[in-house]
């Protein structure tokens, strides 16, 4: 019984609890809502008054945009009012103008029709001239003009040629003067050593047991090596040394190399030889590539293509008459460059084109035509400038001089292919191309003799004094030097020298 009592109590004792702690909590609840109420109406006084503050300033803004708008406005309209005055004052003006232009126009016609009326009547009283002047002559227009003009010739003959001599001494010595002092000033400033090429290449063997190794058993290492490299192994009595021959010099130089370190290496053998071959085509190959840059880098020459670089490394390997041909190219690029310098031309073309003139030849055995068709190919195909192209492709007159620098490529190549030693050729050609010269010179009316002198770079012809005439014998000196170009072949330049000499002998008794 107490026991429920207690918990009656507890019970009870429960539930005030609990609406105690409600009540509490709904006063307390009370309480913050009518303090976020407060803070709630003063935010929204706050914000009225911001509100109010913000639309004040928005008018004065928006009055002060009105107000310059105005003034921008009347301003443009004054532009535009004063531009107007102008445009009408100019329509004015040109409308004045027009009207002085059309009576000028007029005014021009009107004398132009009576220009036109007295050229007529010119015209009428010339003819009417011309036929009197026919009836009284006997003779026609052209009749009179052709007999007029010869007489003026013959009895003018003697003056003319005197000048013509007189000019041509003046204009040929200062033009002489001038052109020595520059090749002077080019050839004494270039003064490299020349070294002519063969078409064979000897190699040193250290001992007889080395070459019966190259020979190999019953000849088989030699023809093995021949096979390989593409050349002629030359095995003679001559103690020492083995003479490899090939007419490319490219073939041969790699047959050196590759013979060089069989005999460094003392194992010879076919296989070894093969072997070795290709050792030496990659080193040639190399030194291609390095000659190639060498010359460009010793030229001053940049931006050409590294292929085509290449491609000129290979003329270090090809000799034209003896001489060396990337040596040579060097060299003419040089010596353009200094004339190119002298006379004002463009020396990077100069030097380029010279240094490029041979390069058709690097492949020329290989493709069909001649090596300046070729190079021209080869140029146009790697892109060069068409000025660089022109320069080098007229070197042997196949095509026209279109520029200065074609010209100075032109002769560079002469001079640098014409220097003492530079090269050789047989005496049999040599000999073949004076009696061609003489041959040509003899083969024109009125020659009495000729001969060819300073190993065919001068012709001299003796000419019959009452077969040719001063005049004559300038164009048969043109005639002779237009033959030797189209029919022969020649390095440099030949000089025609037609001499008239006239003797009278009288006797007294």
């Amino acid at each position: 019984m107490e026991i429920q009592i207690i918990l009656l109590l507890l019970g009870v004792t429960l539930i005030t609890g609990v609406a105690f702690g409600y009540f509490l909590r709904w006063i307390i609840s009370m309480g913050k809502r009518g303090s976020m109420e407060l803070k709630i109406k003063q935010m929204m006084l706050e914000a009225r008054d911001e509100a109010k503050k913000i639309v004040s300033e928005a008018e004065k803004k928006s009055e002060e945009i009105l107000e310059n708008g105005r003034k921008e406005i009347k301003e443009k309209e004054k532009q535009i009012k004063r531009s107007e005055d102008r445009i009408i004052k100019k329509e004015e003006y040109i409308d004045q103008r027009q009207i002085d232009l059309d009576k000028e126009e007029d005014l021009i016609k009107e004398k132009m029709a009576q220009a036109e009326a007295i050229k007529a009547e010119a015209e009428s009283l010339d003819q009417q001239k011309v036929v009197e002047l026919e009836k009284i002559t006997g003779l026609s227009k052209d009749e009179a003009k052709e007999e007029l003009l010869a007489q003026m010739e013959k009895n003018a003959e003697e003056d003319l040629l005197v000048r013509m001599r007189k000019l041509e001494n003046i204009g040929s010595e200062k033009l002489e003067n001038r052109a020595r002092e520059i090749l002077t000033s080019a050839i004494h400033r270039l003064g490299n050593f020349v070294a002519s090429d063969v078409m064979s290449t000897t190699v040193s063997i250290p001992s007889d047991e080395i070459k019966g190794k190259v020979i190999g058993k019953e000849g088989r290492n030699i023809r093995a090596f021949e096979r390989a490299a593409g050349v002629e192994i030359i095995v003679d009595d001559t103690p020492g040394s083995i003479t490899i021959s090939s007419f490319d010099p490219i073939r041969r130089q790699v047959a050196r190399i590759a013979l060089e370190n069989l005999i460094l290496d003392g194992r010879i053998q076919p296989a070894k030889i093969e072997e070795a071959v290709d050792t030496a085509q990659k080193e040639i190959n190399r030194i291609i590539k390095e000659k190639g840059e060498q010359a460009v880098y010793e030229c001053g020459i940049y931006n050409l293509d590294p292929k085509l670089v290449s491609l000129l490394g290979r003329l270090y390997f090809r000799t034209s008459y003896g001489q060396n041909v990337l040596q040579h190219s060097i060299e003419m690029a040089h010596i353009a460059g200094m004339i190119a310098e002298e006379l004002g031309a463009n020396v990077s073309v100069a030097k380029t084109g010279a240094i490029l003139h041979d390069i058709g030849k690097a492949v020329d055995h290989e493709v069909v035509g001649t090596h300046v068709q070729i190079g021209r190919r080869i140029l146009q195909k790697f892109n060069v400038n068409e000025d660089i192209i022109k320069a080098m492709q007229s070197h042997h007159e196949e095509y026209p001089y279109e520029t200065i620098e074609s010209i100075i490529v032109q002769v560079a190549d002469s001079i640098s292919g014409s220097r003492p030693g530079a090269r050789r050729d047989t005496v049999e050609n040599y000999l073949k191309r004076l009696k061609e010269l003489e041959s040509i010179a003899n083969s024109f009316e009125g020659i009495e003799k000729s001969f060819a002198l300073q190993a065919g770079r001068e012709v001299r012809v003796f000419v019959t004094p009452e077969k040719v005439s001063d005049l004559e014998a300038k164009k048969l000196a043109r005639d002779i030097a237009l033959k030797i170009e189209q029919e022969l072949k020649y390095p440099g330049e030949v000089k025609i020298n037609v001499i008239r000499e006239t003797r009278v002998t009288e006797y007294a008794r």
